[in-house]
């Protein structure tokens, strides 16, 4: 079990070796964190994770051969790297396959122009067992894409829910966080946390992300909705 005093374990995979000299430099400089490994491209990146199993991967979507969709695909689909966050890196603020990232399991994205220490926190965020959802683009992308991509086998009947867990789900796909939805039901952010946690287990989500996801793709939140 890694101690939340350890130091956080990152991988790298970015085909351009300057983008991963950059990143190592600034993540390695950082006290609490270190560098276990880099590739440039994703099948090097799912065997490197799984030799090292790290807290978080900063992974590049756009990729020649596999690419950083397909190589998150397949880490999050490994239930001996449940541990293990990726952090999507792109160009691209609109970018179809971040979405496609995030509903297979990625934690989040960071555009490649993000200031170093959003970057740093990113990483402390994911590895806390948060996502990158709030406030930023994550939550306006999944909404474009999820509205108008078909539905996925990832996506759940929500009758599992309790009414409760479904207002906790809305508040999520928000981009509220615990203390802000704690707030809005008069309720303790404790309280909070075990409902989103509940909600998590009964859809069979990876994450907060995924909850996101799920909610938009079966109708439960749609695009401008407000409670």
């Amino acid at each position: 079990m890694t101690r939340t005093d350890d130091p956080i374990r990152v991988v790298l995979v970015d085909d351009q070796v300057l983008i991963r000299a950059g990143l190592r430099a600034l993540v390695d400089a950082e006290p609490g964190m270190t560098v276990v490994g880099e590739a440039g491209d994703g099948d090097e990146a799912v065997a490197i994770v799984r030799r090292e199993r790290p807290d978080v991967v900063l992974m590049d979507i756009r990729m020649p051969g596999t690419d950083g969709l397909v190589a998150t695909q397949r880490i999050s689909a490994d239930p001996d790297l449940d541990g293990v966050h990726v952090v999507i890196l792109t160009t691209f603020e609109e970018d179809s396959y971040v979405f496609e990232a995030i509903r297979g399991g990625a934690a989040g994205f960071l555009v490649k122009d993000t200031e170093p220490a959003e970057l740093l926190r990113a990483v402390r965020t994911v590895r806390a067992g948060e996502s990158l959802l709030s406030p930023g683009p994550t939550r306006s992308l999944v909404a474009a894409y999820a509205t108008h991509a078909k539905p996925s086998a990832l996506a759940p009947a929500l009758d599992v829910l309790t009414e409760r867990e479904r207002q906790v789900m809305q508040l999520v796909a928000l981009g509220l966080t615990n203390t802000e939805i704690a707030e809005r039901l008069f309720v303790s952010p404790m309280t909070t946390k075990t409902h989103v946690s509940r909600a998590m287990i009964k859809l069979g989500a990876r994450d907060r992300a995924q909850l996101v996801v799920f909610a938009y793709e079966t109708g439960l939140v749609t695009p401008g909705w407000q409670p």
